[in-house]
């Protein structure tokens, strides 16, 4: 693999030296250890072999349309899913199930400092592979647990998804338009949001779990479930509850707590007002024509607008519609206003700042001469992240991770007739 873009790779990466055992598969679990690998980590990620005719690997790269065309324009097995969780990962193909499977993943663990995996409560600990098991027979090992609903608790044996965990933890019942508008209800987010969010907290907790074992010598389990991370990322929201014991409803595409902050309609389409504190919205008033209104005792504060926000709104609505988006956005930029339009994803790659930023990287990749990847947003002095690696084929490393543990051919042959790794 070849990196295509012209920035040198500054080597040693933040993580280099520490190793991770990723049996994750899906988003939240690949999400945590992509970021580990772009941070310089070795992830070997540990795939179902073929068999009976199922695919195996990730589910992810069945996840499709779409799908990653060839130099050709001919779809590949690769969705574009699975590409966008797994870069910077070597990819090896256990059965799990098998006691042979189970054996190579602790010989595997020998060299490894972390394991992330994310199935369901119990099912590690059939085939003796549970973090209890595990910590013993390694206690420098930092295992990372991703689930719906943690080790404990009432729920802990259900299966979690994103979506139903947005349901079950308030996000969507914040999320969508009011009750008492036009398409009023509830609304998940486009994207898997529960899911990231655990990723990202996930990353967090092995990366103070790996401080905690190079000051002690010892490592821990690390329990993580989408429903807790879901009720944390209510931030604001949960905390107004929590303050007050009146659940927040849904505001559609204005803010709780700020006003006006909202999306408004213009001449020509539509575009973000973020009034964020009083100087601004005396400053915004000025741009519109509505010099007195930030005196109005009913809009001079926050709190107040917030209280009168109906009725600011609609004084608000006329005045924007009557110019132009562009117009607007560079009025307001002039006055410090926060203010944006609403892109797509083919304008937010076109971005200046997006691309200013290096916010995609492309490398070549075994189906394809060129790939184009959304890059990683962790920006370090000295060691930022680094593009090493392609998302990999399904086993694609299988033989050069053996390699490294020194297992020989006619074991490899023999676990290959019986399903305990696949094919190349």
């Amino acid at each position: 693999m070849t990196r295509m873009d012209a920035s040198p790779l500054p080597s040693p990466g933040a993580l280099d030296g520490v190793r991770v055992l990723d049996l994750s598969r899906v988003l939240a679990g690949p999400w945590c250890t992509q970021t580990l690998a772009d941070l310089g980590a070795d992830v070997i990620k540990v795939e179902r072999p073929p068999s009976d005719g199922q695919r195996g690997g990730d589910d992810t790269r069945g996840w499709g349309p779409p799908f990653l065309p060839d130099d050709e324009g001919r779809d590949t097995e690769d969705a574009a899913y699975f590409l966008g969780a797994n870069r910077n990962k070597r990819s090896i193909t256990i059965d799990l199930a098998r006691p042979e499977g189970q054996a190579l993943v602790r010989r595997l663990l020998a060299g490894c400092d972390v394991l992330v995996e994310n199935f369901k409560v119990g099912d590690m600990a059939r085939h003796g592979l549970d973090a209890a098991t595990l910590t013993r027979e390694f206690p420098r090992l930092v295992y990372c647990s991703v689930t719906g609903f943690g080790q404990t608790g009432p729920y802990r044996e259900r299966a979690g998804y994103d979506y139903a965990i947005q349901g079950l933890g308030g996000l969507m019942s914040v999320t969508g338009e009011r009750d008492d508008r036009p398409g009023g209800g509830p609304q998940k987010v486009g994207v898997a949001v529960a899911d990231l969010f655990t990723g990202l907290y996930a990353t967090v907790a092995i990366l103070a779990a790996l401080r905690h074992r190079d000051a002690t010598g010892r490592g821990q389990v690390v329990d993580m479930a989408l429903l807790d991370s879901q009720v944390a990322m209510l931030a604001n929201l949960g905390a107004n509850y929590l303050v007050t014991r009146q659940p927040p409803r849904r505001a559609g595409n204005a803010h709780q707590n700020i006003v006006p902050y909202q999306v408004f309609e213009v001449a020509d389409g539509h575009l973000i007002l973020a009034v964020g504190n009083d100087g601004q919205f005396e400053r915004f008033c000025r741009v519109a024509g509505l010099d007195g209104l930030a005196q109005d005792p009913r809009f001079a504060t926050n709190a107040a607008r917030v209280r009168h926000r109906d009725a600011l709104v609609s004084l608000l609505e006329p005045v924007l519609r009557a110019r132009p988006r562009d117009d607007w956005l560079s009025a307001l930029e002039a006055a410090k206003v926060p203010a944006g339009p609403i892109n797509d994803l083919a304008q937010v790659f076109d971005d200046p700042q997006v691309r200013a930023r290096g916010m995609t990287v492309a490398i070549e990749h075994p189906r394809r001469r060129r790939l184009e990847l959304v890059a990683s947003p962790i920006k370090l002095s000295a060691t930022p992240p680094q593009l090493r690696r392609a998302p990999p084929l399904l086993g694609q490393h299988t033989d050069e991770i053996l390699d490294e543990l020194g297992i020989d051919a006619e074991t490899r042959a023999t676990w290959r007739a019986h399903g305990v790794i696949g094919w190349n």
